[in-house]
């Protein structure tokens, strides 16, 4: 049975059941949520009167795959997270009415794109919003690694902290170094803009191709990969996943790094070849990884990279902000609603 009309707190309510919701007029489009998405995105989307839906209330558990088939059946829309697999399989199952997909993420792996261009589908993401979310993010777990602070905070809680060291738990410092990216796109402008002011001496990057126009908001220039592994301080991984991308930090970008560099990825964890990243840890050849994405997510906790102390590893939070997570989720009901109306998309993939 479906619904749109339904008490926002009751919408809140994290379950790991899939909640139901019922209305009279059957022949309002049908939607499929994925998740308990943020308030402020369901808020949109009660009240616009224009769809009747149904969603998986849970924020701790994934709708399991074999329920998904099954409830995308007959949908006209699609809202869903970067954990759905939105493949032909699903496309079947959803059959012919399926015309309009909303993503709640910036990134877009999980989506089959030539299979949504050959099905006529049009499809909404949600890049920019996250942009200062994820830059400050960037930011912080950089400035974790490269002083060690998880370690530091360790050696504290458990009784290592002793009499002061001349090089005890010394790290890298930003002053004066080079910070190089790959990857410029509109986050890695946002995180130099922070950098900035640590009195970094030069940023470089590497992408597809020049971005002057982008580059020329931080002043960064433009150099060959091999380059930016050479010259770089601290190394960020700002791409998306893409089939050039997939693991394109390997042995060949690590051990052309600098012993005392610090790698970052905040980007995609397909980006990383990992077994290559632990050997680099692993043997000193450089200094320090912060990671806020891996594969598979969760990581399990038995992984090797979690045995090092130069590794930092975060569960994926770059954009875990109140105000971004609900901007993202007022932006994919926004475009979800406009693309049912055969309208532009605030923020739609050019398939």
């Amino acid at each position: 049975m479906w619904c749109s009309r339904l008490a926002l707190r009751q919408l809140q309510r994290a379950t790991a059941k899939p909640l139901i919701l019922t209305r009279a007029m059957s022949t309002l489009p049908r939607l499929y949520i994925t998740r308990q998405i943020p308030p402020e995105g369901l808020k949109i989307l009660h009240e616009s009167g224009q769809v009747q839906y149904e969603l998986w209330d849970s924020d701790d558990v994934p709708v399991p795959r074999k329920e998904l088939l099954q409830k995308v059946k007959g949908v006209d829309a699609l809202l869903c997270v970067l954990t759905e697999k939105i493949d032909a399989e699903l496309m079947d199952a959803a059959g012919p009415n399926l015309k309009v997909l909303s993503t709640m993420s910036v990134g877009f792996d999980h989506l089959s794109l030539e299979e949504l261009k050959k099905r006529g589908i049009r499809v909404g993401y949600t890049p920019d919003v996250l942009t200062d979310a994820v830059a400050e993010l960037t930011v912080a777990l950089l400035l974790a690694t490269s002083r060690r602070l998880i370690e530091a905070t360790h050696e504290a809680k458990t009784g290592g902290w002793g009499t002061w060291r001349t090089l005890w738990l010394c790290g890298h410092e930003l002053a004066n170094s080079t910070v190089g990216i790959l990857g410029l796109g509109r986050i890695g402008v946002a995180i130099a803009e922070r950098l900035a002011p640590f009195k970094v001496k030069k940023f470089i990057y590497t992408d597809m191709a020049p971005r002057p126009e982008l580059a020329k908001e931080i002043n960064a220039e433009y150099v060959s990969f091999d380059e930016l592994a050479n010259q770089s301080d601290f190394l960020l991984a700002c791409c998306a996943l893409t089939p050039e991308t997939h693991m394109i930090c390997n042995k060949n970008l690590f051990s052309k790094m600098k012993a005392n560099s610090i790698f970052i990825n905040t980007s995609r964890g397909g980006v990383v070849n990992q077994e290559d990243l632990y050997e680099a840890l692993a043997t000193n050849q450089i200094a320090g990884a912060g990671l806020d994405v891996t594969v598979p997510e969760p990581l399990p906790t038995d992984h090797p990279l979690f045995t090092l102390k130069n590794c930092v590893i975060l569960p994926h939070i770059a954009s875990a902000s109140y105000s971004t997570r609900n901007a993202m989720s007022s932006l994919a009901a926004n475009n979800l609603l406009l693309g049912l109306r055969d309208q532009p998309m605030i923020k739609e993939l050019k398939l």
